[in-house]
């Protein structure tokens, strides 16, 4: 009786293991947190588990694991010499088997399973046994410690930050699917899990669209650029964009001007300057530093490369943002022919997502910049080329830059001659 009474106790602890493993590594730190009131000690014995969860595994495993040795050994025992005695090759057989049986049913699917229903609530119910486990248990942790430092230094998994922004965009995805965050939420979140891979010159305003007044303009000038342009902050330069002296803001603009002053260059401020490379968190800490809400971006040369101001960093996170005076303009528009026309200024990878192809092998960012990237020469209107069963035709050109690019689906049959006579795009005259 004794011995199936002990192997009763080692099934009973396989599934107490499993179930501890599972509950554990699906845990919500979040959930635990907030546990308040009576059962708030178990999740903070809990929460501190986790944090040594390397130690909690292994204390785990190396207890699933005797309690499983010990269970087969005693079925063993049980077949060997008292089910079936003399017959101890069948005997061995067949407790190994009903063990497997027992041990896969009974102390991995079955605990692990209702342990992933409720993860939280499992780990604080055991987390001070396995907290005592973890101490009585400590040297053999001690020793597969060293074994892991070892493998460590032989292999070192390095997992990317890419990997884990997939990872959370996956989540975020599910999230979605199941209805747990609306569509706008998750769009938000994604925002800001993406908003440090950008830098200052992915949404800066290019140097070819600066609105600028020259140091030597007069307020009759001033006043007609703020005027038309609606504006409240316009860079001031000396000569030419490159030597960008001040920052005329409006309100000091039409104050210092009702008070008889007449010259710009006593009324701006000075300007603050930025690499075009300093990354949107670091913008964002400079315009909180600074004081102010628009910025110069310079090249790698010391040239202006553009402008970028607190509004553009905003939406980057909450999508455009526009005033009274904002003209709302799609920068993709469908046509009734199913045709699309795509504003040159777009960003590239914005425009990419929408076909599912990745960009990492453009060095442009606009899809004007794209186009004379794919034809290899300065665009002409008409000029077109391939990608995916799209055409990318040039409709509208202001001098040497792409104001508008017209996309249409190819039938499959078209697409897969040109490949097969190109292997690539190319330009049409």
């Amino acid at each position: 009786m004794g011995l199936w009474l002990a192997l009763i106790l080692c099934i009973l602890l396989s599934a107490f293991f499993s179930a501890t493993e599972t509950a554990f590594s699906a845990c919500n730190r979040v959930k635990l947190k907030t546990v308040d009131g009576p059962r708030k000690e178990k999740a903070q014995i809990a929460l501190g588990l986790l944090e040594k969860y390397d130690s909690l595994i292994t204390t785990v495993l190396i207890g699933n694991n005797l309690v499983n040795i010990v269970g087969t050994a005693i079925a063993t025992l049980l077949f060997t010499t008292r089910i079936l005695p003399g017959q101890e090759d069948l005997a061995t057989t067949i407790a190994s088997v009903m063990m497997t049986v027992l041990v896969l049913f009974l102390g991995e699917v079955g605990p692990k399973t209702l342990a992933k229903q409720q993860p939280e609530k499992y780990a604080m119910y055991v987390s001070p046994v396995i907290r005592f486990l973890m101490t009585v248990l400590k040297p053999l942790d001690w020793l597969f410690a060293l074994w892991r430092k070892l493998l460590a230094k032989l292999v070192k998994p390095e997992q990317e930050e890419s990997q884990i922004e997939e990872e959370l965009m996956t989540m975020i995805d599910e999230a979605q699917t199941e209805g747990d965050i609306e569509e706008e939420e998750g769009e938000l979140i994604r925002s800001a899990i993406e908003f440090n891979d950008q830098n200052a010159a992915d949404i800066m305003t290019p140097r070819v669209d600066v609105t600028a007044l020259e140091d030597t303009a007069t307020i009759e000038t001033a006043a007609d650029v703020f005027r038309d342009t609606w504006f409240s902050r316009i860079p001031v330069y000396h000569e030419d964009l490159d030597h960008i002296v001040g920052i005329l803001h409006e309100k000091d603009f039409y104050k210092l001007t009702h008070e008889g002053c007449t010259d710009i260059t006593k009324i701006m401020k000075e300007p603050v300057f930025a690499p075009a490379t300093l990354s949107i968190s670091n913008l964002l800490k400079l315009f909180r530093t600074s004081q102010t809400h628009l910025v110069i971006l310079l090249d790698e040369y010391g040239g202006t490369d553009g402008i970028v101001t607190m509004e553009d960093v905003l939406e980057e996170l909450v999508g455009e943002i526009y005033d009274e005076h904002d003209e709302v303009s799609e920068e993709v528009v469908e046509q009734e022919d199913g045709t699309l026309i795509v504003d040159g200024n777009m960003q590239l990878q914005e425009l990419l997502e929408k076909f599912g192809v990745e960009d990492d092998e453009y060095d442009a960012d606009t899809v004007g910049g794209w186009a004379s990237e794919m034809l290899e020469k300065v665009p002409e209107v008409g000029d077109s080329f391939t990608l995916d069963r799209h055409q990318f035709t040039v409709t509208e050109m202001d001098g040497f830059r792409v104001i508008r690019m017209q996309v249409t689906e190819l039938p499959e049959e078209t697409e897969t001659a040109e490949a097969e006579e190109t292997g690539e795009p190319e330009a049409e005259e």
